[in-house]
């Protein structure tokens, strides 16, 4: 009953309160609102840190991991490593909805997966089999409340890539977004939108817009990276200026601060010196700031993380991210 009554009052909240974006329908206005019909977001008792510290409690890192990192909510990432998609979401999820938390969940199997990068290779072997992988992602979800990143660095660099290819992923993510709305009706949905460093921001307009962006809730920026909030903020109102221009909406944005407590120092792969950063449901323009990548979590073979792989949980680097060092 208490989810209803915050459900019910939040949804007629939002229907007073929201404008319409231009070139959005009216029914847009009236959607569920998964922050209001949960009470705050879902840590995972299971997450890499949280495993590592009751795994190591004679560690001397393991109290500030466990009280620092573990502790605090976070995004859980789903791909080939997770198995049968549909119960490994649908066992998150249950468990998020049994304790009445919000789960972030990032969809993370699209083919030629971080094909300019390298670092993270891998994803689903066919169009097909990605089309079956998210069908199956967003039909375990169904009615309860998430929200879902799909695909982070999708839309960000394309050098590598034939308009063939594009154009083929593209198609990807629009479906990805439709599956979402037929059977995940209470599902945020997200494209990622990269970095302020990436590519600029009227052309990752184009990008986010090609892929399907008015369909998604928000787009999110600086996943797995390190630059500071205010920067992320600046280019998340640029991009939402050429959205404007160009296609007439903008969107919502989130901003991933789990290592931007010191900013960047240019370096993406496993710069050593920086920080976990602050979150909150407001921050300089965004949405929500959300801790999207696991601190601790190698970017791959590279930098202070060199001799790892890629989501491999580091505690060296989680316990020196606390500390800022």
């Amino acid at each position: 009953m208490k989810r209803l009554l915050r459900t019910l009052v939040a949804s007629a909240f939002a229907c007073l309160l929201l404008p319409l974006t231009p070139g959005q329908p009216a029914a847009a206005s009236a959607q569920a609102d998964p922050i209001g019909m949960t009470s705050g977001f879902y840590t995972d008792p299971h997450s890499t840190p949280a495993a590592w510290a009751a795994a190591n409690p004679g560690d001397g890192r393991a109290a500030a991991i466990r009280d620092n990192i573990a502790s605090r909510p976070m995004a859980r990432w789903f791909g080939a490593w997770s198995g049968d998609i549909g119960a490994a979401v649908g066992s998150y999820v249950g468990a998020a909805d049994a304790a009445d938390k919000l789960p972030v969940l990032i969809a993370y199997n699209i083919p030629g997966r971080d094909a300019c990068g390298g670092h993270s290779g891998g994803g689903a072997g066919t169009p097909s089999a990605y089309r079956t992988w998210i069908s199956a992602f967003a039909s375990a979800i169904g009615s309860r409340p998430a929200l879902v990143v799909i695909e982070p660095d999708s839309l960000g660099d394309f050098s590598c890539l034939s308009q063939a290819q594009i154009d083929e992923r593209n198609g990807m993510l629009r479906d990805a977004l439709a599956q979402f709305t037929a059977h995940a009706p209470n599902t945020w949905t997200y494209l990622d939108a990269g970095n302020p460093a990436w590519i600029g921001a009227d052309t990752m307009a184009q990008h986010l817009d090609s892929a399907g962006a008015r369909q998604a809730h928000g787009f999110t920026l600086n996943i797995s990276n390190y630059y500071a909030t205010g920067e992320n903020s600046a280019y998340g109102n640029a991009v939402n200026g050429s959205l404007s221009a160009s296609y007439g909406y903008t969107k919502p944005y989130v901003i991933d601060t789990s290592r931007n407590g010191n900013g960047s120092n240019g370096a993406w792969c496993n710069p050593g010196g920086r920080r976990t950063g602050a979150t909150s449901q407001t921050g300089g323009g965004a949405e929500m700031l959300l801790w999207l990548k696991t601190p601790g979590e190698s970017d791959g073979d590279c930098g202070v993380g060199a001799g790892s792989v890629a989501g491999q949980f580091l505690p060296e680097v989680a316990y020196k991210m606390i500390h800022g060092y």
